[in-house]
């Protein structure tokens, strides 16, 4: 009896294994980025995550490494090539293999938020999505919008003549020094991590960043004002390697690319509460927001800067310009 028992039990078991088993995923994506958990890249990269596992019944499970745990962005860019990694969230930095793409970071070149709704969701956008698939083998599923850099300073920088002699740290690129000479200040590259000392001790009168790394960096408790020049509005594209993309049936690749287009409407989102939540953080600690001309800025930091663009380049910082 007992004999019985034990064997109608085992059958049971037997019968609900199949159900009982979770199937392991078909695909499995790893998502490296630079961003914090806090950051709405991060936030925004987890949704993708739930989505597509979600909508593939867990044929496709994305595995999201925040703080550049697998590397830094290039490294990352090169890891999806070898096929040690498979997505990443990059932009301008791909202009080592499509030079012309480096014109998603020059300043002046998008006016505002919806000049750039204009510029990235448009033609010029579909054409460095190209460009970025047939040079670096690397397909657009998507693209966030990043908080405008704006110049740090102690006294409040309203026109270009505030700007006069200001020893200005910039970032070690070309567009950036070419443009803030142009409007006349002394622009010095300088390493990220050494910027807060510098203006601590005096060695530098100011800097331009995003409110998010000027929160970040603490540079409140050495800087008082923030001068809104929006110098530099660009936006950044979440990338999958094009093999692992097409390494999946047309069901799953449909998925991928959907929850790739609400990922972004998500993030955007978050980015504006952001923006706005930055502000008030920034203004409580102190900072003051200044209005300038941003126009006087332009003007007079375009002979400079097209110093410092190829003719290809110019090409299309003049059509982005011109995008109505």
């Amino acid at each position: 009896m007992r004999i019985n028992k034990m064997f109608a039990l085992c059958f049971v078991v037997i019968l609900l294994a199949p159900a009982l088993t979770v199937a392991a995923p078909e695909f499995t994506l790893k998502f490296g980025h630079l961003a914090n958990e806090e950051n709405s890249w991060h936030k925004a990269a987890m949704k993708f995550a739930e989505l597509v596992k979600e909508r593939s019944n867990g044929r496709i499970e994305v595995k999201v490494y925040p703080n550049e745990q697998l590397g830094k962005e290039l490294d990352t860019v090169t890891s999806i090539q070898m096929g040690t990694a498979d997505m990443v969230i990059s932009g301008g930095s791909l202009m080592n293999w499509a030079p012309r793409i480096g014109v998603m970071e020059c300043p002046t070149a998008i006016r505002d938020s919806e000049h750039l709704q204009k510029v990235a969701g448009g033609e010029i956008g579909k054409e460095i999505e190209a460009e970025i698939l047939e040079k670096v083998g690397l397909r657009a599923i998507a693209w966030f919008e990043r908080g405008p850099r704006n110049l740090t300073s102690n006294k409040p920088m309203k026109t270009p003549e505030d700007v006069q002699g200001m020893i200005l740290r910039v970032p070690n690129s070309i567009l950036y020094v070419k443009f803030w000479e142009a409007v006349g200040a002394k622009p010095t590259p300088m390493a990220f991590s050494e910027v807060f000392t510098s203006l601590q001790q005096g060695t530098i009168d100011g800097q331009e960043n995003p409110l998010s790394l000027i929160k970040s960096a603490g540079f409140f408790e050495v800087q008082k004002y923030v001068n809104l020049t929006e110098h530099l509005i660009t936006w950044i594209y979440v990338l999958i390697g094009e093999k692992q993309f097409q390494a999946m049936p047309a069901d799953l690749q449909q998925i991928i690319l959907e929850a790739g287009k609400e990922m972004q409407a998500y993030e955007h989102q978050l980015f504006l509460e952001d923006e706005l939540k930055l502000k008030t953080e920034l203004e409580a600690a102190g900072m003051t927001f200044v209005e300038v001309d941003k126009q006087a800025f332009a003007e007079k930091g375009k002979p400079g800067l097209m110093e410092g663009l190829t003719p290809e380049q110019k090409e299309l910082f003049t059509r982005i310009v011109e995008t109505k």
